[in-house]
């Protein structure tokens, strides 16, 4: 469940337009959030890298409960994606700053997603509240 509120909460962040159309005072809300946006995008990014890799790790589950892995995987790619558009910049500045092969590998990948930005913060709130909604289902 914690992953679904994450990702929702993730997803809301990287798409503040979507926010925007709906709610015109959410933009207070998104300007308090807006100066640990990086940090915010570092510790998602590490995070749905670490859940891809779990996924990867309890393959098993794939027999046992196929629906909650295939979840579990497609959260864990999104947010992976996300944290890393939103932290792209503090991603840079500390581990990539020193290695110039690596940054044009990040910036290509980065030129890749920025344009799905929109898309993956949707499919990300889909994604997120079907984590939420299937711990209470299969857990």
């Amino acid at each position: 469940m914690i992953y679904g509120i994450s990702l929702v909460f993730l997803s809301i962040v990287a798409v503040p337009s979507l926010l925007l159309s709906k709610k015109p005072n959410a933009k207070e809300l998104l300007a308090k959030v807006e100066p640990y946006q990086g940090w915010i995008g570092l510790i998602f990014c590490f995070w749905g890298v670490w859940g891809v890799i779990s996924a990867v790790l309890n393959l098993g589950w794939l027999t046992s409960a196929p629906i909650w892995w295939i979840t579990l995987l497609a959260g864990s790619i999104v947010e992976a994606g996300l944290g890393f558009m939103l932290g792209y910049g503090m991603i840079n500045k500390l581990f990539l700053s020193k290695n110039a092969s690596a940054q044009e590998k990040a910036e290509k990948i980065r030129e890749k997603i920025a344009p799905l930005q929109g898309k993956l913060g949707l499919l990300g709130i889909g994604v997120g509240i079907w984590m939420i909604i299937a711990s209470f289902l299969f857990i």
